[in-house]
């Protein structure tokens, strides 16, 4: 007899269908893993072996052979243990075969017989769910995955113990409750910022449109202190975004105490990180910097310190909100619609435009510094804003009577009337007029005769791409559903176009 178990692989954020197939024949004793299993799944059968010892269990002194179908799919993870194990418990008539049918099944298995907590119960959970299935999975990754639907069938032992006591009828395993939702309060609030009217302003338009945002000033002028502010002006993750973060964030392991949070990601890497650690990649296709932010904030502080290739490397999931990782034997893509907010100084020394600073490298410490950035890369920021020294006279001012709780409900609002807008036009998962289709931009954000020469002389002085053209009028519309404009106006173009091109290519300004 074949004993058969589902259980999942995951490509990307896509679980897909696994089948685990174990056949025991009479011959020499040995305990053979096949279809393409890497270490981690080949070393299941000594933490199966000493797991079933443990409850009173011996593997039969015979040929066992356990195939992972399809075979021509990379098995990777220790999720398998567990189908494994209950397989094999399966050919040996200790589990009805009845019993695992309709449930997906992933776990680790611990030596003593108890299971382990495994990366990526949520997206199995969600797409048991889609298949009409159960899920068995660890009690540690219960109330995550209880989270796919409060209606279907979930398992979670702690140990194969109580799993066998319940096919067996002696012990019923209830369904694991939901774990709450995780409530934040940020404590930083833009009422702690004084002064720098402009780049608070510059930072609503950026959180109202989602568009990217460079912000450039001299050392403590506070701009670290304005990007981790954003979140608390950025409208909470709707119930299906915050699924996908959270799936993200699950299959990754970072899914902290089980618990779902409306809140956006914010992801803040060292200018040290590899190409590997930003993007994804790895041996097994990691999720990078750039998906964990999805949905949320990428910040680059010290961005000119980032070597270009891995800045380049941002280039496409900043125009596509996806990572592709290809490999040799596999292809993965990763979700990666991030608002990135970038941070840097003006030159090497940091002093560049200060009063009374005089620099002996001259021109030359700000060209060098600036040409650290590619043109391409730079042409994918839509505001790029100078954050000027805080004065002592600035730091004594009172704090600021207006705080993230104001311009939140201005940036709510706004993005209210982008939402209307774009399901009126039937595009339903545009939210954002960042991500607003070039095909529908010129109805969305149509200019007068006045608007269109006005561009026309603006573009041909400034030599802007078509990109930038695209990102001007984006722009603008965001100002104008700041002010409740229904139309563009010349104003909002020029402050568009004060926005772009504050850097040029060649690392000078304009």
């Amino acid at each position: 007899m074949i004993a058969r178990v589902s259980t999942v692989a995951f490509v990307g954020v896509k679980p897909c269908q696994v089948e685990v197939q174990v056949r025991i024949l009479p011959g020499l004793p040995a305990f053979t893993i096949v279809g393409l299993a890497d270490k981690a799944v080949v070393e299941s059968r000594e933490r199966i072996r000493s797991a079933l010892n443990a409850i009173g269990l011996s593997c039969p002194s015979k040929r066992v052979t356990i195939n992972l179908a399809p075979a021509d799919l990379p098995k990777e993870g220790t999720h398998y243990d567990l189908p494994i194990a209950l397989a094999l418990m399966v050919s040996m008539g200790v589990i009805p075969q009845d019993a695992l049918d309709g449930f997906i099944v992933l776990g680790e298995l611990a030596l003593d017989g108890s299971i382990s907590r495994v990366a990526g119960a949520l997206p199995a959970a969600i797409d048991a769910n889609a298949r009409n299935s159960g899920l068995i999975c660890p009690a540690d990754c219960g109330p995550e995955a209880a989270w796919a639907d409060p209606n279907m069938s979930i398992l979670a032992p702690r140990n194969l113990v109580a799993l066998v006591n319940h096919f067996s009828g002696t012990q019923v395993l209830s369904r694991p409750l939901m774990s709450p939702m995780r409530v934040e309060r940020s404590l930083l609030d833009l009422r702690d910022v004084k002064g720098q009217e402009s780049a608070k302003h510059a930072l609503e338009v950026a959180a109202a449109g989602g568009h990217n945002l460079l912000m450039i000033g001299p050392p403590g002028s506070g701009k670290s202190m304005l990007a981790m502010r954003l979140l608390s002006i950025l409208p909470p993750l709707s119930p299906p975004e915050m699924l996908e973060v959270s799936m993200i964030h699950s299959l990754a392991g970072h899914l902290d105490q089980q618990c779902l949070s409306d809140r956006r990601p914010f992801r803040s890497p060292h200018h040290s990180s590899s190409m590997g650690a930003l993007i994804g990649g790895g041996h097994r296709g990691r999720p990078g910097e750039v998906s964990l932010a999805h949905l949320g904030v990428l910040f680059l502080d010290e961005l000119p310190e980032f070597p270009i290739h891995v800045l380049d490397s941002l280039r496409q999931p900043l125009e596509n909100g996806e990572v592709a990782i290809a490999r040799v034997n596999h292809r993965i893509v990763y979700p990666a619609r991030v608002q990135l907010v970038a941070a840097m100084n003006p030159c090497r020394c940091g002093m560049s435009g200060m009063p009374g600073h005089v620099c002996m490298r001259g021109s030359r410490c700000v060209t060098e510094y600036v040409s650290r950035l590619s043109g391409p890369f730079l042409d994918r920021i839509d505001l790029q804003i100078v954050v000027p020294a805080m004065s002592a006279s600035d730091l004594l001012l009172p704090a600021p009577e207006e705080g993230s709780a104001e311009v939140a409900l201005r940036v709510a609002s706004a993005r209210k009337r982008q939402i209307e807008r774009f399901t009126a036009l039937g595009l339903e998962t545009v939210r954002v007029n960042a991500l607003c289709p070039g095909n529908v931009l010129e109805e969305v954000a149509s200019v007068d005769s006045e608007g269109q020469d006005f561009l026309r002389a603006a573009f041909d002085k400034l030599y802007l791409s078509a990109r930038a053209y695209h990102r001007v009028l984006k722009v603008a519309r965001t100002l104008a559903d700041l002010e409740g404009e229904p139309v563009v106006l010349k104003s909002h173009l020029a402050e568009a176009l004060h926005y772009r091109r504050l850097l040029s290519p060649c690392g000078s300004g304009i």
